[in-house]
């Protein structure tokens, strides 16, 4: 599997939630936070009258001549969406077309409504080790040990870690 934003995503917030969802084991149809998650995406796209652009193996919320901007639920983890940001930003780099970064927060937790992100040479090369982390994550026989932190509780796959 290509690592996409999700898997970026996860290994940021989870190892083994990254493991999971790459090797297709997907729990997550079943998750109510993750149909908050869409629903809002939907309710930002009708707002603004936009459409989600699928580039190669990503979905971009929102593409505007200054900005990349991806919407999300909450800041829960700001680092883990920073870094899928990234990626989108190296995918529309790879064909040529430069933009910064913005992140969009529904529900405002610790940090503010919005963030700039910006791929630098040196976050390119970072971005380049953790996609190829996760290529070697995803290849491994068995999933990673379970966390046990309370973000645990709310996960898709809580059930699959737990029960």
């Amino acid at each position: 599997m290509k690592v996409n934003g999700t898997l970026i995503n996860y290994y940021f917030h989870c190892k083994r939630q990254c493991w999971l969802h790459g090797n297709r084991i997907n729990l997550e149809d079943n998750s109510q936070d993750v149909k908050i998650g869409k629903a809002v995406h939907e309710v930002k796209r009708e707002e603004n009258n936009q459409v989600e652009i699928s580039i190669d193996n990503i979905k971009i919320d929102r593409l505007t001549k200054d900005y990349l901007t991806e919407v999300k639920k909450s800041d829960a983890d700001v680092e883990a969406a920073k870094w899928q940001v990234l990626l989108y930003l190296k995918v529309l780099k790879d064909k040529g077309i430069y933009r910064k970064g913005r992140l969009e927060f529904v529900e405002k937790n610790k940090s503010k409504n919005t963030i700039i992100v910006e791929l630098d040479d040196e976050k390119l090369l970072e971005l380049e080790k953790i996609i190829e982390k996760i290529e070697h994550l995803l290849l491994e026989e068995k999933a990673p040990e379970v966390i046990n932190k309370p973000k645990c509780k709310k996960c898709a796959y809580f059930e699959y870690c737990y029960i």
